[in-house]
């Protein structure tokens, strides 16, 4: 008899892999993950992983077992969706995740109309610096800057985000050119397309302020600490002023997407509505 449990398991360490990573995001110690992939091994009398000291790779019966167990996931997923009932009704929870700095400029301020017209509605804002899974319930609907990969996703372009030179007024009085400092992000972001634009295009000088976050590399070019690139909402809600610096802006497509499951969910419809309104006002 398969344990059902056990595949879960198993699907998270395949996905995520590692044991790890698997068990951080079941919330549970790294054994556990190894005693449930052992037990569903029993279960199926194959092995599924080979086990190199403490490193854990896939054998080929298990990267087949893996895409069964990816299958049967969004299928209870799925199900999950169907028999909470919620189709015909504008209530309940929509999870919305996107990159925080337009999370909360673009969408987090324009809630109030919503919540007037749907006040059953509730919303949970996740900032999130990389794509959540919508195939695995992680968000609702997402608001990313490529295209997403995953199965069963509906995706939709918004437009373009354009990244412009920022400054304080009185820095760029007080500096000169040859002397300007950069602000960007750091270490955690280093593969984002802004980060690699930026280091393209500052032939080699060094940064001289780095955050995770944009809105703090914001504040840091309103406290005079140096040249920031930031879509024009930011910077002007900062007090910042645009600098005709080559090269040409960054342009990033901005993407919405949500799984294919929750097409006909009112409560969906009304949210994606909202935010294709919101989001194309801001770019």
């Amino acid at each position: 008899m398969l344990d059902w449990d056990s595949l879960r398991f198993f699907c998270a360490f395949a996905r995520e892999g590692s044991l790890a990573a698997a068990a951080r995001v079941l919330g549970v110690e790294h054994a556990t993950v190894a005693r449930r992939i052992t037990a569903l091994e029993a279960d199926l009398n194959l092995k599924l992983v080979d086990r190199r000291g403490r490193v854990y790779q896939l054998t080929a019966d298990g990267l087949r077992v893996s895409e069964y167990a990816a299958q049967m996931e969004a299928a209870s997923f799925a199900l999950e969706r169907f028999v909470a009932g919620e189709d015909s009704r504008v209530e309940g929870e929509v999870i919305v995740s996107a990159p925080p700095a337009y999370l909360g400029a673009l969408l987090a301020r324009r809630l109030g109309a919503l919540r007037q017209r749907h006040p059953r509605l509730r919303l949970r804002l996740v900032g999130a610096k990389s794509m959540a899974s919508l195939a695995r319930k992680e968000t609702d609907i997402a608001i990313a800057f490529s295209r997403p990969q995953e199965l069963s996703v509906v995706a939709r372009r918004l437009g373009d985000l354009h990244f412009f030179a920022y400054a304080h007024p009185d820095y760029l009085e007080q500096c000169e050119p040859d002397a300007y400092a950069f602000i960007g992000y750091d270490q955690s972001q280093e593969d984002s397309p802004q980060q690699q634009w930026l280091l393209q295009h500052l032939a080699g000088r060094p940064l001289a302020v780095t955050s995770n976050d944009l809105r703090l590399q914001a504040l840091a070019a309103a406290g005079q600490a140096g040249i920031v690139y930031l879509p024009d909402f930011l910077g002007q809600e900062y007090g910042l002023v645009r600098m005709e610096l080559v090269p040409s802006p960054l342009q990033l497509e901005v993407w919405l997407a949500f799984h294919e499951d929750l097409r006909d969910s009112l409560k969906i419809r009304v949210v994606l509505d909202f935010l294709m309104e919101s989001v194309k006002e801001g770019l």
